[in-house]
């Protein structure tokens, strides 16, 4: 299971909100770069990096998230998401060598857009975020909830050509106080797809317990950045978690 630092982007400065609230920020440093170098320099294979200013639609950081994409793309994968609504916004991330786009408002708004580019880029590029707040899909930043449960939202994903899912926990997105496993095995049984699991995570045991629900990764923001959650030790706990299991 990959475990994948997070960058969220708003204003220029790696930041992690609260719930999502764009004026709830509980961790905030320049120089989201040197921050993507440290993850690396850790061992992080894939990058998580999100621009919340463009999911916010108040503007972008497409020239910062391209410099660090040319900094590390050669070191390791890189995946992208926040307000990408365009086949122009995705394609110039893709171009760029961005491993795979993140599309969550889109799935929505304009499902051709996705399905579009998993044919000319291929599945395997395209990431769809499912954000769910008590059991219904979130969009627009988190501010509309649908009427579109879980299992709906799953199928829906691998209709419109998805190679991946980032699942998100609202509930428990940023609060610190865990994961809710069952949530998480309800959803991974739903898909055939990867899932991601992001939203929660607060300590190694989080993790493993997401290790053994069958996901093939998980986003850390929050622990990381306050340092509830050591990179290394989680790294170094699933590979001998792995190596007792062969």
């Amino acid at each position: 299971m990959e475990v994948i630092p997070a960058i969220d982007i708003k204003c220029g400065r790696c930041v992690q909100l609260q719930q999502g609230v764009r004026d709830a920020v509980i961790f905030s440093a320049d120089n989201p770069l040197a921050i993507a170098l440290e993850w690396l320099n850790l061992g992080a294979s894939r990058l998580h990096i999100i621009d919340l200013d463009a999911a916010f639609l108040d503007n972008d950081n497409f020239t910062l998230i391209r410099d660090i994409v040319e900094q590390v793309k050669s070191m390791a994968k890189i995946q992208v998401g926040g307000g990408i609504r365009t086949y122009k916004a995705a394609t110039r991330l893709l171009l760029l060598g961005v491993d795979r786009v993140i599309f969550g408002t889109a799935v929505f708004r304009s499902p051709e857009l996705i399905e579009r580019i998993a044919d000319e880029y291929s599945p395997g590029r395209v990431m769809v975020a499912l954000d769910v707040r008590r059991g219904k899909v979130a969009i627009d930043g988190w501010r509309e909830v649908t009427d579109m449960g879980m299992r709906e939202a799953a199928a829906k994903a691998a209709d419109i050509g998805a190679g991946s899912i980032l699942f998100t926990n609202i509930d428990v997105e940023g609060l610190m106080r865990g994961v809710d496993i069952a949530v998480i095995e309800d959803f991974i049984s739903y898909t055939s797809l990867p899932v991601v699991v992001s939203g929660g995570v607060t300590t190694l045991e989080d993790v493993v317990k997401i290790a053994e629900t069958g996901a093939s990764g998980v986003v850390i923001g929050s622990a990381l950045y306050t340092g509830k959650i050591d990179y290394s030790e989680v790294v170094n706990k699933l590979r001998r978690r792995q190596d007792s299991n062969l």
